[in-house]
């Protein structure tokens, strides 16, 4: 079945500047100048391959905006709004592994608005669903510091939008970037009308962020789920965990919108990561979340794009999702999905199934 499929893009996104480093490493005389991890090329080859599949036509545009102020502070810090207002003219960093470089404040207001923009076309009916492919990245930022080349918690302000703005009363977050999604949790530690689900590699980033024992706290204790899985877990562990644990509380929580701060980096072969996923991982996760989607929320249902640093092999996996999210197969078939598919422990492992099965207990005490 094929549905409206809604579609963020602007070329601004790709402007966004982290500057000569090496990896995530500033350069000088000891390190040799190479590109930033979070460069433009992942998002960029993402949106060629859906143009080249034909796919990008069959979507509805939704044009992005710049987020105002007023909706950024419904998060953030005036004093750090104010800091990275600063640097828009000069560039630098915004926090702990966050650069800049000149117009990044505003091409930041641009992501930020886009997910908004989203978020609006899915509650008023223009769209079933949809896919906001944004830069710079958002899950990681805190209220008052960038973090993880995120400036805006992109994703977060516009759950905040849906609640403050649209009067909806419960959503939640599914987040499967293979790192912690803490600037999410972040958002609604204390607030139960946002379930914030991450699944992600224990321990991978931030530094001791991300543990199972983290549920939130005040009415938002129990409503923050973390999934740390072992670095090398693949398909099966990921399946596992949808069917065990996220679907379920996702069921008993009934959100009237499910947000997916959406990076690819838990996909085989990333550079910032070790887990296995591929693009047929991809997609099937995508299909357990849209079944839910419309059994709890009418099929309303929205990805906002964060990590993903593999060049060659994110674009696949973001055009499985599309195609998935839009019930439109294209002619473009992922040509490493059978490498990816065969790696060594792809099936669950009795290690990962173990910390699932711990997963599992967060849901006994999970009373929505």
């Amino acid at each position: 079945m094929t549905r409206k499929t809604g579609f963020v893009w602007h070329e601004l996104y790709m402007w966004h500047n982290t500057g000569n480093y090496a990896g995530v490493m500033p350069t000088g005389l000891t390190v040799q100048p190479y590109e930033h991890a979070e460069n433009p090329e992942t998002k960029r080859r993402f949106k060629n391959l859906m143009d080249v599949a034909g796919l990008t036509d069959q979507l509805i545009e939704v044009s992005p905006r710049p987020a105002t102020e007023q909706e950024v502070l419904m998060l953030h810090e005036l004093d750090y709004l104010e800091r990275v207002k600063l640097l828009n003219e000069t560039g630098g960093d915004a926090g702990v592994f966050t650069p800049m470089g000149v117009g990044s404040y505003d091409i930041a207001l641009l992501s930020v608005g886009g997910v908004i923009e989203l978020v609006d076309a899915v509650l008023d009916g223009r769209v079933d669903n949809g896919y906001a492919l944004v830069r710079p990245p958002g899950h990681h930022a805190l209220p008052g510091m960038g973090m993880g080349f995120c400036i805006f918690c992109n994703g977060a302000i516009a759950g905040l939008h849906a609640l403050e703005r649209r009067g909806l009363e419960r959503i939640a977050y599914v987040d499967w970037d293979v790192h912690h999604g803490n600037g999410t949790e972040t958002a609604f530690w204390e607030d139960n009308r946002a379930l914030t689900i991450s699944i992600h590699q224990d321990n991978c980033f931030p530094p001791d962020s991300g543990g199972m024992d983290m549920r939130g706290a005040g009415v938002g204790e129990g409503f923050n789920l973390n999934i740390p899985l072992p670095p090398g877990s693949g398909y099966g562990a990921y399946e596992a965990t949808f069917d065990r644990v996220v679907v379920p509380a996702l069921e008993a929580y009934a959100p009237q919108l499910i947000i997916v701060p959406s990076g690819f980096d838990a996909g085989a072969h990333d550079p910032l990561g070790r887990q296995m996923m591929h693009s047929t991982g991809y997609r099937e996760l995508t299909q357990k979340l849209m079944q839910v989607a419309d059994s709890v929320c009418n099929g309303r249902l929205l990805m906002c794009h964060e990590g993903g640093y593999n060049a060659p092999t994110v674009p696949y996996f973001g055009l499985a999702v599309l195609e998935q999210l839009s019930g439109i197969k294209t002619p473009i078939d992922d040509p490493f999905v059978q490498i990816l598919q065969g790696l060594g422990g792809q099936n669950l492992q009795p290690h990962q199934d173990a910390v699932i099965q711990q997963a599992e207990t967060l849901l006994d005490t999970f009373n929505p």
